[in-house]
Order: C-alpha cells, then sequence, then structure tokens
C-alpha cells in the first residue's frame, strides 16, 4: 500500500491544532508502558517490558514514508490528496490547509525523540521514549504522529517482552534438567507468521521473536531485522527443511512410510529435517514406523554443522498430553506415555548431568499448535516429572501466543506531560477519577535514571535536569542521529 503518512492518524488529530491554547509554542509527549494486568506473562513476571521497535519505525516510517510519500512529493498534488481526504470525510474546508504547507516547504520533520537503548527492559509506567517539536509553530506535530507510534511500535515490544518469558521459562528447565544452555537459543521457534496482521505485521513482531531467540520460519523478520537494525552479518534467525499436510497426504495414507523413507534417506540424508507426523496417525507413525526407519535414521549423515537429525511433528490434539503423556489414558498405551517416552523406547539416548534422560541425538519432536507459556511450562513439567530433560523439546510459538496480544496488555500509551504556552511552561497530566490508576500519567518534563530495581522516572524536571539522565537523543530534525544493531539489543537481553 502507498499511503500519504499524513492519512496515518485518527480523524481527530487532524484538527487538533486550532484546539490548542493560542499560543501554544511546544507539546512534549512520552511513550509509556503502563500496566502488566491483562499481559499474558509467568507468576514470575518481574514487571519489566522489552523496549524494541523504535528504530524500525524511524527508519520505515518518520524518514522513508514521509520522504516518499510527504516530502518528495509535489507540493500540489500531495496537499490535493490530503484536501480530498478531508473534505469527504469531514466536511469541505473542515481542516485549514496553511500548517501543512508549512510543514512541505520546510522539507523535514522538526520533531526530537529521546529514547533508552533498544534491547532494554524498562519497568512500568517508565517511559521508554519522548517526543518533542523542535521548531514553535510545529508543536501540532507531536501527538499527531501519536496514532503511527502507538500501531507500530507496541506490538514488537510487547512479542519480545513475551518472547523473553519463554527464554526464561526454558532457560530454567535447562537448568534444572542439565539440558544444554545453547539449545534454548533454538528452542523456541516462531510459527506465528500466517496468523498475524499481515506481513509488516508478521515482520516487526517476529523482530521481537528474534530478540531471544533465533529458531525463526518468519523470512520476512530477518529482512526487517537486517535493513532497519544491521543485522547482516550476524546469526539472524536459523530453520530447517520441513514438510506440510499436503507434503504428507499426497503420497496417500497407504504409501506414507515410503514418503518418511524419501524423505530420510533420499532427499535429506544429512542435516535436520522435520516432518509433519499427526496426517492421520501419530502414534502409529511415532512407535511403528519409528521402528522400521530407525536404520535409515541413525545411518543419516552428519552435516557441516554436525547435525543429521530427524525431527517427529505432531500438530493436533492436547500439546501437554501428546508430548508429556495423557495419565488418563490407557496404561501402557502410547497416548498414556507420550510422544517423548515413546521414542526413548525405540530410540534410546543418554543422560544430562543431572540425571535426565535426553533422546537419541538423531530424533527429535517439535509441537507448534496453540501453544502458551502455560501449556510450555506443563509440558517441560510434565517431563520432568517422568525423568526426561527439558530439550527434548522445540516449541512452535505461533500467532496463539503472538497475535493473542493487543495494545493493552502492557497498556502502551503516548501522552503529552508538558507544553508551553506564550513562553510559560506548563505542566500537564491526566489522572480520571473513573480509572483503577493505570491511567494516570506523570507530569512535566522528564527523566528516566536506573538503579538497583530497573529504570526509575523523574517528572516535573526543570529544563536543565531533563536533559540529564538516560533518555538520549536518537532521532532529530528529519534524521536518525544514534543507531543500535541486534547484536546489541540481543547483548543488552541476555
Amino acid at each position: 500500500m502507498n499511503y500519504n503518512p499524513l492519512n496515518t492518524i485518527d480523524f481527530y488529530k487532524a484538527d487538533h491544532r486550532r484546539q490548542y491554547p493560542t499560543g501554544t509554542q511546544f507539546v512534549y509527549s512520552n511513550f509509556t508502558p503502563r500496566s502488566s494486568r491483562l499481559a499474558p506473562v509467568a507468576e514470575s513476571f518481574d514487571g519489566r517490558v522489552v523496549f524494541v521497535g523504535l528504530q524500525g519505525f524511524i527508519k520505515n516510517y518518520l524518514i522513508k514514508a514521509w520522504d516518499e510519500g510527504f516530502f518528495k512529493q509535489p507540493k500540489i498534488e500531495v496537499i490535493a490528496k490530503y484536501k480530498k481526504r478531508m473534505d469527504k470525510s469531514l466536511g469541505e474546508g473542515a481542516i485549514p490547509l496553511d500548517h501543512i504547507e508549512d510543514l512541505h516547504d520546510l522539507g523535514y520533520l522538526p520533531l526530537k525523540i529521546k529514547a533508552l537503548p533498544e534491547g532494554s527492559r524498562v519497568n512500568i509506567k517508565v517511559p521508554m521514549f519522548t517526543v518533542i517539536n523542535t521548531q514553535p509553530e510545529f508543536f501540532w506535530l507531536t501527538n499527531y504522529i501519536e496514532t503511527a507510534i502507538s500501531a507500530e511500535i507496541w506490538k514488537p515490544s510487547t512479542t519480545a517482552t513475551i518472547a523473553l518469558e519463554y527464554r526464561k521459562l526454558f532457560t530454567k528447565y535447562a537448568i534444572k534438567t542439565g539440558s544444554p544452555l545453547e539449545f534454548v537459543d533454538i528452542q523456541g521457534h516462531d510459527f506465528s507468521s500466517r496468523g498475524m496482521s499481515g506481513i509488516v505485521d508478521a515482520a516487526q513482531s517476529g523482530l521481537g521473536h528474534l530478540t531471544s531467540f533465533i529458531g525463526t520460519d518468519t523470512v520476512a523478520a530477518i529482512d526487517y531485522a537486517e535493513e532497519a537494525y544491521n543485522a547482516v552479518d550476524d546469526i539472524v534467525g536459523v530453520s530447517v527443511p520441513a514438510t506440510e499436510h499436503s507434503v504428507m497426504s499426497m503420497g496417500l495414507q497407504t504409501n506414507e512410510i515410503d514418503t518418511f523413507r524419501y524423505l530420510i534417506k533420499d532427499l535429506y540424508p544429512s542435516g535436520v529435517v522435520s516432518i509433519v507426523s499427526d496426517t492421520w496417525d501419530f502414534w502409529k507413525v511415532i512407535t511403528e514406523y519409528s521402528k522400521d526407519l530407525k536404520d535409515d535414521i541413525l545411518a543419516r549423515e552428519e552435516n557441516a554443522l554436525g547435525l543429521a537429525k530427524v525431527v517427529f511433528r505432531p500438530d493436533s490434539g492436547d500439546p501437554v498430553k501428546v508430548i508429556a503423556g495423557d495419565p488418563d489414558a490407557v496404561v501402557g498405551s502410547p497416548e498414556y506415555k507420550g510422544a517423548v517416552q515413546c521414542l526413548w523406547e525405540v530410540f534410546g539416548g543418554t543422560e544430562s548431568s543431572q540425571g535426565y534422560k535426553m533422546l537419541n541425538e538423531r530424533v527429535g519432536l517439535i509441537y507448534g499448535d496453540s501453544i502458551t507459556l502455560v501449556r510450555a511450562k506443563a509440558i517441560l513439567e510434565g517431563l520432568e516429572k517422568k525423568g526426561f530433560a527439558s530439550n527434548n523439546i522445540v516449541f512452535g510459538i505461533g500467532s496463539y501466543t503472538y497475535q493473542h496480544l493487543t495494545r493493552d496488555s502492557f497498556g502502551f500509551a503516548m501522552k503529552a506531560t508538558w507544553g508551553q504556552v506564550d513562553n510559560e511552561a506548563r505542566n500537564i497530566s491526566k489522572d480520571p477519577v473513573t480509572d483503577r490508576g493505570d491511567k494516570k500519567s506523570a507530569s512535566g518534563l522528564l527523566r528516566v535514571e536506573e538503579n538497583e530495581s530497573g529504570f526509575i522516572l523523574f517528572d516535573k524536571q526543570s529544563r536543565e535536569q531533563e536533559s540529564q539522565g538516560l533518555l538520549d537523543t536518537v532521532f532529530e530534525d528529519g534524521k536518525l542521529v544514534k543507531e543500535t544493531s541486534l547484536a546489541e539489543i540481543r547483548a543488552r537481553l541476555s
């Protein structure tokens, strides 16, 4: 979609310029996570939200979109299009055009954004960044871009926070069961792309996942990380050859084992291959086919990375019961044992340093249907109780996690806290009597510092105080003035 960035607003933003007091010169706002009350996080969540996504927004929206969709367009054409949109929806002449013409003449966005480093874990009610206009006549622009800021940045930050919750969970059980800690990097695999609200959403959310993991099937997220976060030379994301149900069913049920054998022996004789295994009877695959294919699986050659694994992928049913076993099933049945124990009985394996069983390195499991933090924890707990290490399973984290999020998951909002009218500074705030306290805002100019409890906010600051602290200028007058990389973001989170 080619869009005029002037139109990336809620309609009510269009005439706020005239609603501010006469003589308004500056508007100062901040973007803050206000609450975790609705967030799907673990009970141990420490109240800190991962900050990521601003640099991508600056590059792709504040610079590229405004340059290509507004500043570099003929003035007469871009103004005419804006007038048409406003006239048809709000009434002819409802929105004056002089301030838009002045902005086009200026040739850049006269805004300054000060932010914490991306990859920071920011305490609830502490701003991640602030925005202010740099020229008095464009005071209206600060909150004009609020809609775009909110729409573009809450998601990658929210996804990154949930991804970190998964990583903390996997790390806890890796330590507890003696699993290799490096396995955690790939234990959470992004399966969410097809369930997101478009490709851009998938890429931005996928970046959030990549701050904690390298396993992903969201190719666009890797492109986005390279473009927006200078990740060209990094190991951004990895995946493996994998089948889908159309592939398996096209070979027909009567020849299903031949399809497995072709994939294992002929097409992928080395490396990792993931095979969806529940097109018809998963338990038959895991208990019968696995025995018939055992010699072929064990005979596969290692690739350059030393890998030669066949990964079985169940894709339906209750994930906890399928992987860790169903205590209500017939005792001794495959359903009762669960997929990990069934594979252990065929292939065996080794023991971890903590005495937990780890499957033979030639086989593994991945489950990616309707995984949540609650279910992932239940699976790991179930495996632990049966004496199995945590690295016997990879989790496909899909849209059931990453699309079941909203801006309200962490209460993200952009609010003005300071302004200047006729050279008079004004500390402003909101504190609705009908609210439970989540929407109460800070007041005045803001400064952020850090102590042993994390980031802390100081409001009602002087201009000198506001110039101090950890909020650092990253964008000013149409230019990105400070960059960060995906590698730096990952390092901060680790």
